[in-house]
């Protein structure tokens, strides 16, 4: 049986839970409460030492970091696949993962983080700026996505696992998309197709 530690709302434990669900395998979640610092106990620090979510047990395997874990659930359960075959292919999903991880799932961070505060007491100058730094890379995705209905291509892939968690509530964060976007709009859309996306734990009060 797998276990997972997981937080609801981290965005990179829904990006291993969407992996999970995607391959229909069954986990044991355990839930860490990270408000009250659960990740930096000593019997935490000896799965994961950086005191971070989400970490994966397999048997006695032991692997921490939501990229990894997925790598890892990739080679290890191999159907439905979610990396492409090709190594160009499989560039560009790590590509894509990373641009996620480092540059999109910050910034949206802040917008939810301000918009959790009550109203008065937001900063509307760093929303703003925030706002217009998910549309900046909201346009160069759509480009992205110009001819292909996933990010890496025909298939949906690791890459898109790593967006959906944040592309999915763009509404309730505020960030409008441009008419111009129809290949963003798609995507959003055929990612909340998908069970593993659209019943996703921890978005139930972003979801509008």
């Amino acid at each position: 049986m797998l276990k997972l530690y997981d937080s609801p709302e981290c965005p990179f434990c829904q990006k291993t839970r969407i992996v999970l669900a995607e391959k229909d395998l069954s986990v044991d979640i355990v839930p860490v409460d990270l408000q009250a610092g659960e990740q930096k106990r000593p019997e935490f620090l000896k799965l994961n030492p950086f005191g971070k979510v989400p970490v994966l047990i397999d048997d006695e395997m032991i692997v921490y970091d939501s990229t990894i874990i997925n790598e890892y659930l990739e080679d290890e359960y191999p159907h439905p696949p979610l990396l492409p075959p090709d190594s160009a292919a499989r560039a560009r999903v790590r590509t894509f993962e990373d641009y996620a991880d480092n540059a999109f799932i910050p910034v949206t961070g802040i917008i939810m983080n301000e918009l959790k505060k009550p109203e008065a007491e937001r900063d509307r100058e760093k929303l703003a700026n925030a706002r217009q730094q998910v549309q900046r890379m909201l346009a160069v995705i759509d480009g992205s996505l110009a001819g292909r209905s996933w990010l890496a291509g025909a298939a949906f892939s690791l890459a898109d696992v790593a967006f959906a968690p944040r592309v999915v509530i763009l509404g309730a964060l505020g960030v409008e998309l441009d008419p111009e976007w129809k290949n963003v709009a798609g995507w959003i859309q055929r990612l909340n197709q998908r069970a593993s996306i659209h019943d996703l734990a921890g978005l139930e009060a972003w979801r509008r």
